[in-house]
């Protein structure tokens, strides 16, 4: 088998401090009482970060003053700091580069529509899948993030809805709230997989344990991490799968998506099916189309078959317009072959929509901004 430039291991580099949020609520109590507190404070902090949105101490008043600075010294420390932060499509479309306690680079972006909130998160500093059209995979794995760095992300977002700071259908701000999470962000979710689980129960655990967001409303990607698959299966979660394929053939899916050469569409499917058949949930394909590349109407007419074969009506294609990224041999696909794909995936009994793009004008793919520094 041909050697994988693949990290399914993030290199050695410590995890940042101590946080609230990497903490069940039952771990919260005992570190509150190893700290010389009594339980309830547990419920208290919680409270105020994950039902009022706020990691500042200042802000917690029930809470006697000294007993809340070393609290918040123990279990609030600052995980991620904004260093930039740009908006198009009229301001709806917000990108955030945060910088974690050892320098290492992120992002998020949150996007308001009419009807929802999304929030794009990353999982990991980097990746290590080496997909050759992603910035981030350009860029290797840095790290992965820790629950709390994941769960970070979203309570800032969850909190600048509130806040109105991105503006409404009317085009002036106005209050909203946080409603979707996808975990398409920089890194693979699957190889972070401890975390990453964890990080979905902070999310949708009901307040105070979470930020109570709906499990239905998140979704996790992956190339295809078939084990990981298989074990979020297991899980009793009800988010939704998204699986990366990018296209239906091995040849070339083998150098598209470099983790192809350990594990075939096939069996990412089968994986795919199984997770499927539990949750009761259709998997999202995402399927980048990139011109000449992929994009031909025999791949089309390949890639309906064969989610038909294995995944029935639990199968939707997200064809993604690709985002190139500066300097990158790779474009999009023109229209009308966009929509001659789409057409002969339809054909096909499986439904195939184009995803809203959004963002291009700032950089929106993941990693382009980390990469700029």
């Amino acid at each position: 088998m041909t050697s994988l430039p693949l990290v399914f291991d993030a290199p050695k580099r410590a995890l940042p401090p101590r946080h609230l949020a990497d903490l069940s609520a039952a771990q919260r109590k005992e570190a509150v009482v190893s700290l010389g507190e009594k339980p309830f404070r547990a419920r208290q902090l919680s409270h105020h970060y994950f039902a009022r949105l706020t990691a500042d101490p200042q802000a917690m008043t029930d809470i006697p003053a000294q007993t809340r600075d070393r609290l918040a010294g123990e279990l609030l420390p600052d995980l991620l700091t904004p260093v930039r932060q740009i908006t198009c499509d009229d301001g709806t479309t917000r990108k955030t580069l945060w910088r974690a306690h050892d320098g290492t680079l992120v992002e998020s972006v949150l996007m308001r529509y009419p009807d929802r909130t999304t929030l794009c998160v990353s999982s990991q500093a980097g990746c290590g899948m080496a997909c050759p059209f992603c910035a981030t995979g350009q860029g290797g794995l840095q790290r992965n993030l820790s629950t709390a760095e994941i769960v970070e992300q979203v309570r800032s977002a969850a909190a600048a809805m509130r806040d109105g700071e991105l503006p409404g259908p009317d085009g002036r701000p106005a209050p909203g709230r946080l409603s979707n999470i996808v975990f398409m962000g920089m890194g693979e979710p699957l190889a972070n997989y401890r975390r990453v689980v964890d990080a979905v129960r902070r999310i949708c655990d009901p307040a105070p344990d979470g930020l109570g967001i709906s499990q239905r409303s998140v979704t996790v990607s992956t190339v295809g991490l078939v084990p990981a698959i298989r074990k979020l299966t297991e899980e009793g979660l009800q988010v939704r799968l998204a699986v990366s394929l990018h296209t239906p053939d091995d040849e070339l899916r083998d150098t598209l998506v470099p983790v192809n050469t350990r594990w075939k569409v096939a069996e990412v499917l089968q994986a795919a099916r199984g997770y499927a058949d539990r949750t009761g949930r259709r998997v999202s394909i995402e399927y980048a189309l990139i011109r000449d590349v992929n994009d031909q109407p025999w791949r089309a007419d390949l890639l309906g078959k064969l989610l038909h074969r294995h995944l029935g009506q639990f199968a939707h294609v997200n064809v993604i317009p690709l985002n190139p990224t500066p300097g990158s041999k790779w474009d999009a696909s023109p229209k009308p072959v966009e929509r001659e794909f789409v057409r002969r995936v339809n054909e096909q009994g499986v439904a195939c929509t184009v995803r809203d793009t959004r963002g291009q004008e700032i950089a929106a793919a993941c990693g382009q901004l980390a990469a700029e520094g």
